[in-house]
């Protein structure tokens, strides 16, 4: 499940890396890299970044049901 989990925030990143070029640059990487945002990899990367926002919505509930959110606030402080 760690395995997991640590491949889906690494591909969340990516997506977020992704949008913020998109945001600042209108600049698609995925796009880019891939061919096009309708080329079927391209889709395939989109696809696989947004399951993975689904699935990092489970760690993160579980963390603010442990405290853990909570904690590390505190300690930025």
């Amino acid at each position: 499940m760690k395995t997991l989990n640590l491949i889906t925030l690494a591909l969340v990143i990516i997506g977020g890396i992704n949008w913020g070029l998109v945001g600042l640059a209108q600049f698609d990487l995925v796009a880019a890299i891939f061919g096009g945002q309708d080329a079927a990899l391209a889709r395939v990367v989109y696809t696989l970044v947004g399951v993975s926002a689904l699935w990092q919505i489970g760690p993160l509930l579980r963390a603010g049901n442990t405290g853990e959110v909570h904690a590390q606030a505190h300690t930025h402080r």
